[in-house]
């Protein structure tokens, strides 16, 4: 008698499997556990086989007896159901397979492996990089098709259009993707080394920086007399003699300074080079915060934006205000803060190697990074007060 769905509703389970049977080799295997499993016998061959139809309810009755019906129609012309079930499976693990080598899933998953080590503004640097001038023309190709030829036509789009180092950067990025495919046994050989061979040189950009003495004394003279926004001009006032990157100091917060030690730090999260800094604050910094402490200590921010306590001032503020000064773009930056502490402590006669630890650069050496981070912070305090004196020297003429 076939089955009916009332009677595979009030089926329980038993201590053992057992079979209710429907009709044309159709059965519901019902097991100790409450699973309920379609089955079909049929033979092939002269061989008695079974087939898998699915589970009860996600498969009802009405859907598992056409089921059986498409599959005794196969079986009627001589093919093996389980042979095309296995046949199927294969390809969509093949198309699997394939969306998962396309050029954006390979380079999705080295963007995942390698942004913990990034800033989260690099991280949306590349992220773009990657989603509005690599993805919409390469992303769907599988990555063992793509050819130098390939990467280099995308990148070229942006050179076509004058943007020569974000062509080279588009480069440098394609060369970090291949070669990570080819680490990972997705392709055989890096197809995009060299490209940069191919692009036209990139021009060096220089920040505008003031390195004359004099020319600086009349720099920190207009920044005392600047009548800005408060916070705004004791972040002015403390770049020069900290000389950190305009993101380190605007995103600064007040438990990343300690008065006792007379140190900043900073950590890895915050750093273009994804490692902690520690900024020795002369004397005079040291008074700058404290002062500053009475405007903004009762909130996270060292330097908040007048218009939220949760977001803190802009670069475009302080750029803004040289400006106002009288300093143009061909004349003194925010960043050239960096260059002119660089350019005159070297002139000044200081060890290279302590003003390179102090503006934080990456040392191509690793065991040597580690050396001097460890063991020039003794030197770098002291240059660093030195430096500040100098600094009020040149400001009182």
């Amino acid at each position: 008698m076939p089955l009916s769905d009332i009677a595979i509703r009030n089926a329980k389970s038993k201590d053992k499997p057992y079979k209710l049977y429907d009709a044309n080799g159709l059965f519901l295997l019902v097991t100790p556990s409450g699973g309920k499993w379609w089955r079909l016998k049929y033979r092939l061959n002269g061989k008695e086989k079974l087939l898998s139809l699915g589970t009860y309810p996600v498969i009802g009755l009405k859907e598992a007896r056409i089921k059986r019906d498409e599959t005794r129609q196969l079986i009627a012309q001589g093919v093996n159901p389980g042979e095309r079930r296995r046949e199927a499976k294969a390809v969509i693990a093949a198309m699997e397979k394939e969306k998962k080598t396309t050029f954006s899933a390979v380079a999705r998953e080295w963007f995942a492996k390698k942004r913990a080590a990034w800033t989260d503004g690099h991280q949306k640097k590349i992220l773009s990089r990657l989603e509005n001038q690599l993805f919409p023309y390469i992303g769907e190709r599988q990555f063992s098709s793509l050819e130098a030829a390939d990467y280099l036509a995308v990148i070229q789009k942006a050179e076509s259009r004058g943007a020569i180092e974000t062509a080279h950067r588009l480069a440098q990025l394609c060369g970090q993707i291949t070669r990570y495919a080819r680490i990972a046994g997705v392709v055989a050989h890096d197809a995009a080394t060299g490209l940069n061979e191919a692009l036209a040189p990139v021009k060096t950009k220089h920040y505008a920086a003031i390195v004359v003495p004099s020319e600086m004394g009349e720099l920190l003279r207009s920044i005392d007399e600047y009548p800005g926004e408060p916070v705004l001009c004791y972040a002015l006032k403390l770049l020069p003699y900290v000389f950190v990157r305009s993101g380190e100091l605007r995103g600064a917060v007040w438990d990343e300074i300690n008065f006792d030690a007379a140190e900043w730090v900073i950590p890895a999260g915050r750093m273009k080079m994804r490692r902690p800094h520690v900024v020795p604050l002369a004397r005079q910094a040291i008074a700058l915060f404290r002062s500053l402490k009475e405007l903004s200590g009762n909130g996270v921010l060292i330097f908040p934006s007048s218009f939220s306590a949760t977001r803190c001032i802009s670069d475009v503020g302080l750029l803004n205000a040289l400006r106002r000064m009288g300093y143009g773009k061909d004349k003194m930056t925010i960043h050239g803060f960096r260059t002119s502490a660089s350019t005159m402590l070297n002139e000044l006669g200081y060890n290279k190697d302590w003003i390179e630890a102090q503006l934080a650069h990456a040392e191509k050496n690793a065991v040597r990074d580690a050396y001097n981070r460890a063991e020039y912070l003794p030197e770098r305090r002291k240059m660093m007060q030195e430096w500040a004196d100098y600094l009020d020297n040149l400001k009182a003429g």
